[in-house]
């Protein structure tokens, strides 16, 4: 296949949309189906699918950049006490990988056949959405009891890992889902919103790994471009999203983007009404 401009722009915003929506809890995968169906690439629909996976390695580099010396525990500026808190941070997201990484191997294939359609994106943007708005108003008045990443306890961290399952639903946002059980089961905001990116590291990498190995190494030239601009564009919009997430929950709740996600729902829905579900028979 021949590489035009029009497939570089339409590329480019899917990287732009990745790398806004990844870090945020209104759903990537969601966002991504949503906009492929009106930005159609140029490619086979095998390559397509690895693509809206695989992109999602631009946005986990946002996060190891970021946070390097954070997660490094082999860093020569960290004391004995901090290399040993960061061994054991790695202890908690693999703990918390766990139940994902059982059920997503055992149902992927059924989740990708079953329910990659518009009518579930737009049903569980909305349901957490409104979950998103309950949670917080249920925490107005509790205290968060762990405030530092260092404090995080392994069932805690197994519990988010649990709430990470959910994400196997499109529309459900992994990152929505366990900031939702971060909060509910104790964390604070900050807490939720960073044990999230760290925990997407291994997430996102085995994915992006299981989705190239399934459709094989054999690329075009103009394939091997869309990858690189996507996840670069992803990369470089994540880097800004995950910066202004964090400042912005300093101050703010999460109930805006229960909204969002609400508002965003009905209007699929409305879209479906009038013109029908153009994924259900994909």
């Amino acid at each position: 296949m021949d590489l035009s401009i029009a497939d570089l722009l339409k590329t480019i915003i899917l990287g732009i949309v990745e790398g806004l929506t990844e870090w945020l809890p209104v759903s990537s995968t969601g966002h991504m189906i949503l906009v492929d169906e009106f930005i159609k690439l140029n490619v086979t629909k095998q390559f397509m699918d690895m693509f809206l996976v695989v992109i999602q390695l631009g946005a986990i580099m946002a996060v190891v950049v970021l946070s390097f010396e954070k997660l490094n525990p082999f860093s020569s500026w960290k004391t004995r006490q901090e290399k040993r808190d960061t061994v054991q941070l790695w202890m908690k997201v693999i703990v918390a990988c766990i139940p994902a990484a059982v059920i997503g191997l055992l149902f992927n294939k059924y989740m990708e056949e079953h329910f990659m359609t518009a009518l579930v994106v737009a049903t569980t943007l909305i349901f957490y959405g409104i979950m998103f708005i309950i949670v917080e108003n249920y925490n107005k008045h509790r205290r968060p009891r762990i405030t530092d990443l260092r404090r995080l306890d392994y069932k805690t961290a197994l519990i988010i890992g649990l709430f990470q399952v959910l994400s196997l639903v499109p529309g459900t946002s992994r990152s929505g889902a366990t900031i939702l059980g971060g909060l509910l089961f104790g964390t604070s905001r900050t807490v939720a919103a960073e044990f999230t990116f760290f925990l997407a590291i291994p997430v996102m990498f085995g994915a992006s790994a299981l989705k190239m190995v399934k459709f094989g190494f054999h690329y075009t030239g103009a394939e091997i471009v869309i990858m690189v601009v996507g996840m670069v564009t992803a990369f470089i919009v994540s880097v800004l999203s995950i910066k202004f997430l964090m400042r912005y929950i300093k101050t703010n709740d999460f109930k805006a983007f229960g909204w969002y996600r609400i508002a965003l729902g009905i209007v699929v829905l409305a879209y479906l009404f009038l013109v029908g579900d153009p994924t259900a028979n994909d």
